[in-house]
């Protein structure tokens, strides 16, 4: 038996992964390293192309073809029916074998639009059932019945009269509690969201991450949020992964974070959240783009937008440095013999009012 934290339910060890493509192989994760506890929450936060989605994806055997995994292990708590645990390495079940015992009952995806998971053709109450006809021993009557409870608890009005509409006649942020509705249907342990409100409007966002904040309390779920929206990650998050480059660069619980960042990276991504109080009217972004990992930079991926570069981020890839028992930044900077950096004065302000705010809602 692999051995796994007693509270933990995943944990990802040095998960490296590349791309065959035609140009050549993209290192696209490299040496991923990540914890998700009981009944917590935690997000993956970054660019686009950062690999939040690969790492998720690697775990649950969705790998697109030419991916390679090159070395590492995904260990999952997997708790059977008759009460007995397993500990197994999801990098070693065929496919076969993921879809038969974890993929829907174990391990349940959301992905960001709901109109890509649902089939155009087909009512939304079979759409609902098929996964529990397939995958237990209800009869047609007792998964219908289960449909409508599951409509329900996404907060679905008139349930029984839903389960015959079709995924056009519903609106977007409807279709997504379908969606919900239909990852809940097998009872899994971990639900992964990918982006679930970057195709809803604002409002609808909120009530969605208030259903699925609900869900889990009721259900005792352990989340996993993939998502490059930092608002997001505020509401929601227990602890913050950021990702840049196929690499975790930061690590820590969402008050650390959000108000203790250490990595220029994370300084970035916090300064270019739109804020109503700034004294500039200028909306911040971090100059320069993501670095091609067709051709993989020495040193520190970051280090070319990086305004905080040291001369060693040129040649050598910062390790992960402690700072607390649950935050680290891979960052040169927190090396002892390394200049002394404050965080921008505007960031700092900036967060300072972010505090203050949610002290009042405390």
């Amino acid at each position: 038996m692999e051995m796994l934290n007693e509270k933990a339910i995943l944990e990802i060890r040095d998960l490296d992964i590349t791309f065959r493509t035609n140009a050549g192989s993209i290192h696209a994760i490299r040496g991923v390293n990540l914890d998700l506890q009981k009944g917590e929450t935690v997000a993956i936060v970054g660019e686009s192309g950062s690999g939040k989605s690969v790492t998720m994806k690697a775990a649950t055997g969705l790998l697109d073809s030419n991916g390679v995994v090159n070395r590492g292990q995904v260990l999952y708590r997997c708790r059977e029916a008759d009460g007995s645990e397993e500990v197994v390495d999801l990098l070693q079940m065929s496919k076969k074998e993921l879809r038969r015992r974890i993929n829907g009952r174990h391990i349940a995806m959301v992905f960001q639009d709901p109109m890509t998971s649902l089939d155009p053709t087909m009512q939304i109450g079979p759409q609902i059932m098929e996964g529990m006809l397939l995958r237990t021993k209800l009869s047609k009557a007792e998964a219908r019945a289960r449909a409508v409870e599951l409509l329900e608890l996404v907060g679905i009005t008139d349930a029984e009269k839903r389960m015959k509409s079709y995924p056009h006649q519903l609106s977007g942020g409807m279709r997504q509690r379908v969606v919900i509705a239909i990852a809940l249907s097998g009872d899994p342990d971990i639900l992964i969201c990918d982006e679930p409100t970057t195709a809803l409007d604002v409002t609808i966002q909120a009530k969605i991450l208030e259903l699925i904040k609900d869900i889990q309390s009721r259900m005792g779920l352990s989340v996993i949020y993939i998502t490059h929206d930092l608002g997001v990650v505020a509401k929601v998050a227990d602890y913050v992964n950021v990702m840049y480059a196929g690499r975790i660069v930061e690590v820590g619980n969402v008050n650390e974070i959000f108000y203790e960042p250490q990595h220029p990276y994370t300084w970035g991504l916090l300064s270019a959240m739109p804020d109503l109080d700034t004294e500039d009217d200028r909306l911040y972004s971090i100059p320069g783009s993501p670095p091609n990992l067709l051709h993989e930079p020495p040193g520190d991926a970051f280090a070319p937008r990086n305004a905080f570069a040291l001369k060693i981020d040129e040649k050598a890839d910062p390790p992960l440095f402690k700072i607390s028992d649950t935050h680290y930044a891979a960052t040169w900077l927190l090396h002892p013999d390394a200049p002394k950096i404050e965080l921008p004065p505007e960031l700092k302000a900036r967060l300072e009012r972010a505090r203050k705010e949610a002290e009042r809602y405390l």
